[in-house]
């Protein structure tokens, strides 16, 4: 008989197997397709332009900056790039020399920012063109006044901007235009970033194609990036820049995970399914087929298993693929008007990877009963084995060794080295259970088995056959740690990392009010108009951004804070818990104050300088006057905000913190901050806990993957579970003919089940306090916070999974004996 028929001879006989392999390559393509969706959605991420369309060539600053780093010293350093957290701008005065080339006809600086009004929120645009314009053309301190808004020629208006608020006289009227419109050089100084603009438009002289106009644009571009074709979205949407990058860093490390993942738990479905076949194939080579036909055989039942699966897959896969990113589009993740790639190439490289996988793991679970001669191969199957091989066991020791050592490296690192280090602990580990898994298997069934022959017959004879069957035990185990070590290791993360945010940040932020905004933020001369209140003791403004630095050989940001007002006032609202140093120092400009972990990753002390790249790209060295502990409460950085106000995309304060002073009434100081404006005044606790549900709702991405990978593992769990207790056909009816009641088959069964979810639980819970240790310690300074909310449901739904993946089916077999 040919390969193919004895493949589709082995179907019929055996569907039960085939089923298992089946849902195994069916679940791993539905979720490789979804990521590689989203990598291919990232890798190819791009807008048409809209506000610049009628632009052939657009100047804009770049999204990333260069870091050099040298990974081994004595190498030749690298380059790499890293997306800026803010927007970059360019100069102004650059317009003038675009202009002046000789195939230019027009260079037109663009610049918008929003403002507040007495009106509402509006938004601030430089004006270049009077077309349309009503009145006369606004100059310093004057503006013109969109169709939207209800001023009039003559009007006075006063703007918070980010340079404070300022007050403007309407020259003139834009009916056909929205907003309020601003002398380029004023919107600059307005903008707090005077001198720069967003982008320069540039125009052609007539003949001069878009290609030649570019390249003479660069010639004098210094740097900026000179944009054509749908690249320009990229000027309207600095948000694409972020987008690509986030899918492309989901798509390809999680997709890698995942894909790890998926061939893992393929390989060892297919070798479960192929080896719960070893009768028949003994019985093969007892009748004559020769090692090449088995081989054959179990490929081509691969060959045609494989590409089904990943065919029905592609529905399910996309489907999850747009709604993940669906829910990224809702919360804001991904820029507007992006769309998902749904390719063929994610498609084809999942019923590649899944054939591929089931290829290797029949592979190696058919080598040895192929090669048996004909008449050990009967004997060899009649019995399991009692050892492992010397090439399982030795790459297994391996694994366990490495991931042991990685985990001790992690612990003996700070900062993000140790959360970096520790991610491999987790694959190591993982891979050393699918390699040792009979010798665990054994080793749980000894420990977890004693308690069981004290429970009666059913139990008893539960431990016996767990110990008996080993490789059964550990086929089952197996997935079962899988679910608790990746679901334990991504859940538990976001809860220690959200819990020691908050501890951090309700013990540093010692102010009596958190006054903010819910228009664009507070300008930056609030602090000084809030210390002039009556009992008011001390106003503190704080301006959120984020900084890139080296970590290690790779770059990362930080997040930072541009503190402003009486440098004595600081320590009076904010306690960083200042380990060195003094964050008075902090009252000179071209200073920094850093989190311990971040100075320990920038290898600085107190009195050193620290290499950093503001937001918008633009390196800096300040000096160090303070290092602290609550930086991830409260910020990795702080800086002095007049450092970082022309580096960010706008610049408005966050929130400004007051203490009342001594002996004042909070409730009336409350009232008179409320006078400020448009703000929502607040006391530290209750500002404190609507940051804690921030903190929750932007761990929602782990939770996703939690959710993904977890749901992926504990389907490859009940589907082996459910093969090995359908292949126990012969054992259970010989129980029953033995005089075993169903009942008491039944509570083995029960047994047997509690037994492989408390071994699985607790070497999975074993891997997972192994890899957050590290992580927990670098990041924290403490240890992992698992809360029982998150515990006991994980545990108690692992338990129920192994119980129903065991009991359902015995009862089917049973019931019909």
């Amino acid at each position: 008989m040919s390969a193919l028929g004895l493949a589709a001879a082995s179907v019929r006989a055996r569907p039960a197997a085939f089923v298992g392999s089946f849902v195994a390559l069916l679940f791993g393509a539905v979720v490789t397709i979804a990521c590689g969706v989203l990598l291919q959605t990232g890798l190819t991420a791009s807008l048409p332009p809209v506000k610049y369309a009628g632009a052939p060539v657009v100047v804009a600053n770049r999204a990333s900056a260069e870091v050099t780093v040298a990974p081994v010293p004595g190498e030749k350093p690298e380059t790499t790039r890293i997306t800026l957290p803010e927007r970059a701008r360019v100069e102004l005065e650059l317009a003038g020399r675009i202009a002046a080339l000789p195939g230019v006809a027009s260079a037109v600086p663009e610049l918008s920012f929003p403002v507040t009004t007495t009106a509402g929120p509006s938004t601030a645009t430089a004006l270049t063109g009077t077309d349309g314009l009503q009145g006369r053309a606004p100059a310093a301190a004057e503006l013109a006044a969109g169709a939207d808004t209800p001023y009039r020629t003559g009007d006075r208006v006063t703007l918070n901007t980010p340079s404070g608020h300022r007050s403007y006289l309407v020259t003139g009227t834009l009916p056909g235009r929205t907003g309020l419109w601003l002398d380029p050089a004023e919107a600059a100084r307005a903008a707090g970033h005077p001198g720069r603009v967003d982008v320069i438009a540039v125009q052609p002289k007539p003949g001069v194609s878009t290609a030649e106009l570019a390249d003479q644009v660069r010639t004098v571009a210094a740097g900026a990036q000179v944009l054509t074709g749908d690249d320009r979205a990229t000027a309207e949407q600095p948000q694409l820049a972020n987008t690509r990058e986030m899918l492309t860093a989901l798509g390809g490390s999680f997709g890698g995970i995942t894909a790890l993942t998926a061939v893992f738990v393929v390989l060892g479905t297919v070798a479960l399914a192929t080896n719960q076949r070893s009768r028949e194939f003994a019985l093969l080579r007892a009748v004559g087929a020769t090692p090449g036909q088995i081989r054959r055989t179990v490929a081509t039942e691969a060959a045609l298993l494989a590409p089904v699966a990943g065919a029905l897959a592609v529905l399910p896969g996309l489907g999850l693929a747009r709604w993940w990113f669906g829910q990224m589009t809702e919360r804001g993740m991904v820029a507007e008007g992006v769309a998902l790639n749904t390719g063929p190439i994610p498609v084809l490289a999942a019923v590649g990877t899944g054939l591929l996988s089931a290829l290797l793991g029949g592979w190696l679970a058919a080598r040895r009963p192929a090669k048996l001669r004909p008449g050990l191969a009967l004997s060899e199957s009649a019995a399991e084995r009692p050892g492992l091989g010397k090439v399982r066991t030795l790459f297994g020791a391996l694994a366990l060794a490495g991931g042991l050592a990685l985990a001790g490296v992690a612990a003996n690192l700070g900062g993000s080295d140790a959360a970096n280090t520790a991610l491999g602990v987790v694959m190591c580990l993982l891979l050393a259970v699918g390699l040792l898994g009979p010798l665990l298997a054994r080793a749980s069934a000894a420990v977890l088995g004693w308690p069981l022959r004290l429970r009666g017959a059913a139990a008893s004879l539960a431990a016996d056959n767990t110990r008996a069957n080993a490789r059964r035990l550990a086929s089952a185990i197996t997935p079962i740690v899988m679910v608790t070590a990746f679901c334990g290791t991504l859940l538990f993360l976001q809860s220690t990392l959200t819990h020691a945010a908050g501890e951090q940040a309700r013990r540093g932020l010692v102010a009596d009010h958190v006054v903010t905004s819910a228009g664009p933020g507070l300008s930056p001369d609030t602090v000084s108009r809030a210390a002039r209140l009556p009992g008011v003791g001390a106003a503190v403004g704080i301006l959120d951004t984020a900084v890139a630095h080296r970590s290690g050989d790779t770059p990362a940001t930080a997040t930072a804070l541009g503190i402003s007002g009486d440098p004595a006032a600081y320590a009076r609202v904010l306690d960083l818990g200042v380990r060195d140093g003094d964050l008075s120092g902090l009252a000179r400009p071209g200073t920094v104050a850093l989190a311990a972990g971040l100075a320990e990753d920038l290898g600085v002390t107190v009195g050193q300088h620290a290499a950093l790249w503001l937001g918008d790209g633009t390196p800096v060295e300040p000096l160090v006057v303070a290092t602290y502990d609550r930086g991830l409460g409260l910020g990795e950085a702080v800086l002095p905000r007049a450092d970082l106000a022309a580096h960010v995309t706008t610049g408005y304060d966050g929130r400004l913190l007051v203490r009342a002073a001594d002996g004042a009434d909070r409730a009336a100081v409350a009232r008179e901050l409320a006078g400020l404006g448009a703000v929502t005044v607040t006391d530290a606790a209750e500002h404190g806990a609507q940051a804690d549900r921030d903190r929750e709702a932007s761990g929602w991405a782990n939770s996703v993957m939690a959710a993904v990978l977890g749901g992926f593992a504990a389907v490859a769990a009940a589907n082996t579970l459910v093969m090995t207790v359908l292949d126990r056909r012969r054992e259970l009816t010989l129980l029953r003919l033995a005089g075993s009641t169903r009942r008491q088959i039944r509570g083995m069964l029960r047994w047997e089940g509690l037994l492989v979810a408390s071994a699985g639980l607790l070497i999975g819970t074993a891997i997972a306090w192994a890899t957050l240790t590290p992580i927990a310690r670098g990041l924290t300074g403490g240890t992992p916070y698992v809360p029982p909310t998150l515990a006991l449901p994980l545990a108690g739904a692992v338990v129920l999974l192994a119980l129903a993946s065991t009991a359902l089916p015995g009862r089917a077999i049973i019931s019909r004996r």
